[in-house]
């Protein structure tokens, strides 16, 4: 590529009255480069691949390896082939060419094929303004037995001030639960919840922020006045704080691996702990504080419930004839009033031990 500097001395030359047999000479340049310069007001000149590139060593394997690299894109990244990789496995269906014409190819096919870049922008939160939610799954020893709990993670933005609880599943009736115990946690929750595209929470996704959320879950964020909002699909980036929250917890908290007596127990060490870590890390904008300190400056912006809401779900179901529910593959007995009737009931979560209780309506 001719560089600018050259021009720019092929130029003086030139307007000093050098022939341009002789400016050829001097720089080493052909003279029809000499003399597209002097016939242009161009100061760069650029090689500009054409288009429509031929790959006669490909053949008819061209619409072999378009769809080979379409395959590959819908995967993983970790789970692509390298391009070397490709051009052995075509060599095995009858390819004889060689790598270069596969590699030139793919690197085109990519350009052509790749979409267009997301900007990402950091984001800033007012006091109260939001909290993120999310999930993750942990492995405890619980009563002698190793399991895998469900933990609730929540993360006000604005103070960093974090909050786990684990469960035993994540349906819709610890999802309501994890709130009410952050709420009491925290002393109040903030005007916006930002969340995955749960099945518990969001009913359908719609165009845009458009959701349709599950209607005992918008009753428990008009009790505590909250806007639910879920992000995008597949932009977990949009809760990046509590997405770094669950890894953080497992390395800080359940690593190693924790060993209590009962759920109950384990709950109240991981509030003991999202306690210790707010006290001893500094906040990340705010170096100065630790994040305690600034969730302090917070809690008054919080939007706090005096009345507790009923975090049940309801469902219909018969009773036996010897007055047991069935719910979740459980059994779960009922006054005997309600033998062999339909009705509609309350499923709860004990505050003990997590389990389901149900009661007639």
């Amino acid at each position: 590529m001719l560089l600018v500097e050259t021009i720019r001395k092929v130029r003086l030359a030139l307007e000093k009255g050098e022939s341009q047999r002789s400016v050829a000479k001097k720089y080493r340049l052909s003279r029809t480069t000499v003399g597209k310069i002097a016939s242009c007001e161009e100061t760069e000149f650029k090689y500009t691949r054409r288009k429509e590139i031929q790959y006669p060593a490909l053949g008819s394997f061209i619409e072999r390896l378009g769809e080979i690299l379409g395959q590959e894109a819908e995967l993983p990244a970790k789970r692509r082939r390298t391009i070397k990789k490709i051009h052995e496995d075509l060599q095995r269906e009858g390819y004889s060419g060689g790598y270069d014409a596969v590699r030139r190819y793919s690197r085109t096919w990519n350009e052509e094929h790749r979409s267009r870049k997301i900007a990402y922008i950091p984001l800033l939160f007012a006091k109260g303004e939001a909290f993120q939610f999310d999930w993750s799954e942990e492995t405890v020893e619980i009563g002698g037995v190793i399991r895998k709990l469900q933990i609730a993670h929540v993360r006000l933005c604005y103070s960093r001030m974090r909050f786990c609880v684990a469960f035993e599943r994540q349906e819709l009736a610890m999802v309501m639960e994890a709130h009410i115990r952050a709420h009491n946690f925290f002393g109040g929750l903030c005007e916006r919840g930002i969340y995955d595209n749960p099945k518990t929470i969001v009913q359908e996704i719609g165009p845009g922020k458009e959701r349709k959320y599950n209607k005992r879950f918008l009753q428990l964020s008009s009790h505590y006045l909250f806007e639910p909002c879920a992000c995008t699909p597949a932009s977990g980036w949009e809760k990046g704080q509590v997405e770094n929250q669950v890894g953080t917890n497992r390395m800080s908290v359940f690593v190693p691996r924790l060993k209590f007596g009962n759920l109950a127990e384990l709950n109240a060490h991981l509030e003991e702990q999202m306690l210790a870590l707010a006290y001893t890390s500094r906040h990340p904008e705010f170096q100065e504080k630790s994040v305690f300190e600034v969730f302090e400056e917070e809690k008054p912006y919080l939007r706090k419930q005096k009345t507790p809401f009923l975090g049940y779900t309801t469902a219909e179901r018969r009773a036996s004839s010897q007055c047991l529910v069935r719910f979740d593959s459980n059994n779960y007995s009922v006054p005997c009033d309600y033998a062999g009737k339909l009705e509609r009931v309350h499923i709860k979560i004990a505050s003990n031990n997590m389990a389901h209780i149900i009661t007639p309506v």
